[in-house]
């Protein structure tokens, strides 16, 4: 267990990655003060408030992306912000720089800049994703090694029409951009798609994604795909606030698995939740 003296700050906390890391703060101790859209919205809540630890140690607060004040109360004594609130949509209804981008890029500037004002902030943690990794100008194969120097191309991204990279991409760059310029100490994790067991009481799209493969269907359009557990995500926020030594940028991935390895899985597993196979 570690020191429940300390007090973070973990934003957008009803997402899927966001609802573990609240889960692991708290078995570990932590004191935590948590964002949401809407408190009072109890099917984005619940979750979080049945948590083993949450009714001594866990509030929830009100904040907007884009309302650089609204995250002024929560992050307000603590010691460390997690900042993982951020769109995630492969498509989008009308304008990816309203729905996507200026989300994204804004938000978390809002956030970094909020933290500048608070003199108890000694750390920041970005959840970013592979997403800001893995789109070079050069398509990569199952077997090319990639390591965290490996950047997205904005401009790629955005010829693409691929929007949620471009989301990613902008808001990590302006993130360290920012960071430099007002000497934060920010540490950026980026994983690739997220599985595993959910928490929040909604179908998130990387788990959606599980589904769809179920389905016989691919929305990636892709061979292959770098999977890791959301727990083992969660667990490598936490080790990035708990080890002083901690800095710049983390891959957190698993190893490289193909459509058939997860057809596979999914037929042992759940053999009566294939449809593709009837």
């Amino acid at each position: 267990m570690a020191d429940g003296g300390k007090v973070v700050c973990v934003t957008g906390a009803s997402g899927y990655i966001a609802s573990w890391i609240v889960k692991l703060l708290l078995f570990r101790g932590y004191t935590i003060n948590a964002t949401v859209r809407d408190p009072k919205d109890r099917k984005k809540t619940d979750h979080l408030l049945a948590l083993d630890g949450a009714k001594e140690r866990l509030k929830l607060f009100k904040a907007d992306l884009l309302d650089e004040g609204s995250f002024e109360l929560a992050i307000d004594g603590c010691e460390t912000v997690f900042h993982t609130a951020s769109p995630v949509a492969i498509t989008v209804k009308t304008d990816p720089q309203v729905e996507l981008i200026n989300p994204a890029v804004n938000g978390t500037i809002n956030v970094l800049r909020t933290c500048t004002k608070v003199s108890s902030v000694k750390r920041v943690i970005l959840t970013s994703s592979m997403a800001a990794v893995l789109a070079p100008e050069t398509k990569l194969g199952p077997n090319d090694v990639v390591d965290e120097t490996f950047f997205t191309n904005p401009s790629f991204a955005e010829e693409r029409k691929q929007w949620y990279v471009l989301s990613k991409t902008l808001a990590e760059d302006a993130a360290w951009r920012f960071a430099k310029d007002n000497e934060i100490d920010l540490i950026v994790l980026n994983p690739g798609l997220v599985t595993g067991p959910i928490l929040q009481p909604t179908l998130n799209f990387s788990v959606a994604v599980i589904v769809e493969l179920m389905k016989g269907k691919n929305p990636f359009n892709t061979t292959h795909h770098r999977f890791v557990d959301v727990r083992d995500v969660a667990l490598a926020h936490v080790k990035a606030l708990e080890t002083p030594s901690a800095n710049g940028r983390y891959i957190i991935d698993g190893p490289v698995v193909t459509i058939k390895d997860i057809e596979n899985v999914l037929r042992e597993f759940f053999p009566d939740l294939c449809i593709a196979d009837r």
